[in-house]
C-alpha cells in the first residue's frame, strides 16, 4: 500500500489555514496513519504554530519543508500566499527524516548529520533523497556535493531549495515542530519503490560553444581565454545582467546541460558572478528563451518524467520550478501548473514550489546537478 494526500490552503490567517489542511489530509486519510510529509509555506505565516499543530494532529510523522517562492497543488493551483502539505502513507515503503544544521559552516558535516540521523541505527537501503536546503546560507553545488557523499552514488537526489519571495534575506526550513534557517531537510525513500524524473527549461543555446578557462566557484573570469564580459558583449551588444540569457554548461558525459543564470558584472575587471558555481573546463553556450518555450517546457519535464516512470501509475508528483522562471512569467505564471495539469491528466496528487535552485539528474541513473530557471518533474508510487 502506498497512499498519498495533498492539501493546501489560501486563507492568510495561520491557525485557519493549518486547520484546513488538516480537515483536508484527514478526510483524504479516511483513518490511515501518514509515515512522513512534506509542508510548504510562503511568507508570513506562523511557522512554528503551523508545524506545533501538525505535531498535535500526527505526532509521529517524519516531516519536512520550506519557504517558498509560489506554491503548486493539485488542490488549489498555483497560489503566492498559502500552505500546502503532502502526506504519504505505505506499509511497503519506509520513509525517514533527516536534518543538518549550520550549512554554511560546514556543509559536509551538516549533509552526513541528516543523512545519519535519517538513517538510524535499523537497517535502512535508500533510494530517493527529496531535500529542501537552505537557498542562501549555502552554494547549492556544495549541499549537493555533500549529500552525493554522504549516500553514496546509487541514491538519486531531487528537489529544491527554499525561498522566501524574492526578498533575499533569510529562508526557513521545516524538521519535525522545528523552524531552522541555515539548514538542509532530507526525506530518504526505501523499500518497494518506483520514480522518475524528468527536466526541462525551454532555453535554447544562441551562441557557440565556447571553454570557461578561468574561474573560481560562481566567478567567471574567462572564457576561451577572453574576459567573460566580452563573451557576452559579442552575442548581446551591451546587455547586462539579466535572467534572461543564462549560460547553458554541458555535462561532460552527454550532450545534456544546466543553467546559470548571471548575477552581477563588473565590467572594469571583465568578469560575471553568477547564482551558482560554474566548473573551470566546462563548456558553455549563451542561451535565450521566450514565454511560450518556458510554458511549453512544462509538459516537456513532465512528459520526460513520465517516459521513463518503471511502473504504470505514480502515486504522486513534484513540481520543483524556479523563481526566475515566475519572474519572467508574471501573469503568465499560472499556466504553467495549468499546461502541467494538463500533461498528468489522471487525478494524481501532485505538490510543487517556485524555488531558488533546483535539484535533480539531467538523465535518469545520472547523479544529481544544482540547476537554474529550469523546472524538475518527480513521479513516485509503487503501481
Amino acid at each position: 500500500m502506498f497512499k498519498v494526500v495533498v492539501a493546501h490552503s489560501n486563507d492568510p490567517d495561520s491557525s485557519s489555514a493549518i486547520q484546513e489542511v488538516i480537515d483536508q489530509c484527514l478526510g483524504d486519510l479516511d483513518g490511515v496513519q501518514p509515515q512522513a510529509g512534506l509542508l510548504l509555506a510562503a511568507l508570513d505565516f506562523d511557522y512554528a504554530l503551523l508545524l506545533a499543530r501538525l505535531h498535535e494532529t500526527f505526532p509521529n510523522l517524519q516531516l519536512i519543508g520550506g519557504t517558498t517562492d509560489g506554491e503548486m497543488s493539485s488542490v488549489l493551483g498555483f497560489e503566492e500566499d498559502s500552505i500546502t502539505l503532502m502526506l504519504f502513507c505505505s506499509d511497503t515503503v519506509q520513509i525517514r527524516a533527516g536534518v543538518g544544521l549550520g550549512v554554511s559552516q560546514d556543509v559536509a558535516a551538516a549533509t552526513q548529520a541528516a543523512v545519519d540521523q535519517a538513517g538510524g541505527d535499523r537497517p535502512f537501503d535508500p533510494k530517493l533523497c527529496i531535500t529542501v536546503p537552505d537557498g542562501l546560507t549555502v552554494s547549492g553545488v556544495a549541499a549537493i556535493a555533500g549529500l552525493k557523499q554522504a549516500l553514496g552514488p546509487e541514491v538519486a537526489i531531487v528537489g529544491g531549495t527554499s525561498g522566501d519571495q524574492w526578498n533575499f534575506r533569510q529562508t526557513y526550513q521545516f524538521f519535525g515542530d522545528q523552524v531552522l534557517s541555515d539548514a538542509i531537510v532530507i526525506l530518504l525513500f526505501s523499500g518497494d519503490l518506483k520514480f522518475s524524473h524528468g527536466v526541462a527549461s525551454g532555453w535554447y543555446p544562441m551562441s557557440r560553444k565556447a571553454v570557461v578557462t578561468k574561474a573560481k566557484g560562481a566567478l567567471v573570469y574567462e572564457i576561451d581565454h577572453r574576459p567573460a564580459v566580452e563573451f557576452y558583449d559579442h552575442y548581446l551588444n551591451g546587455l547586462t545582467v539579466s535572467g534572461e540569457y543564462p549560460l547553458a554548461v554541458f555535462d561532460q558525459a552527454s550532450d545534456e546541460f544546466y543553467l546559470r543564470a548571471s548575477n552581477a558584472w563588473d565590467r572594469e575587471q571583465g568578469t560575471i558572478l553568477f547564482m551558482g558555481d560554474v566548473p573551470e573546463g566546462a563548456t558553455v553556450q549563451i542561451t535565450h528563451t521566450t514565454c511560450d518555450d518556458i510554458i511549453a517546457a512544462t509538459k516537456t519535464s513532465i512528459e520526460k518524467a513520465r517516459s521513463h516512470y518503471p511502473g504504470e501509475q505514480p502515486a504522486a508528483i513534484f513540481l520543483f520550478s524556479c523563481a526566475a522562471r515566475r519572474r519572467l512569467l508574471g501573469t503568465r505564471t499560472c499556466e504553467e501548473y495549468e499546461l502541467g495539469q494538463q500533461s498528468i491528466g489522471e487525478d494524481i496528487p501532485t505538490i510543487g514550489f517556485y524555488t531558488y535552485g533546483e535539484i535533480s539528474p539531467l538523465a535518469p541513473g545520472g547523479e544529481a546537478f544544482y540547476h537554474q530557471e529550469t523546472l524538475v518533474t518527480l513521479l513516485l508510487g509503487v503501481e
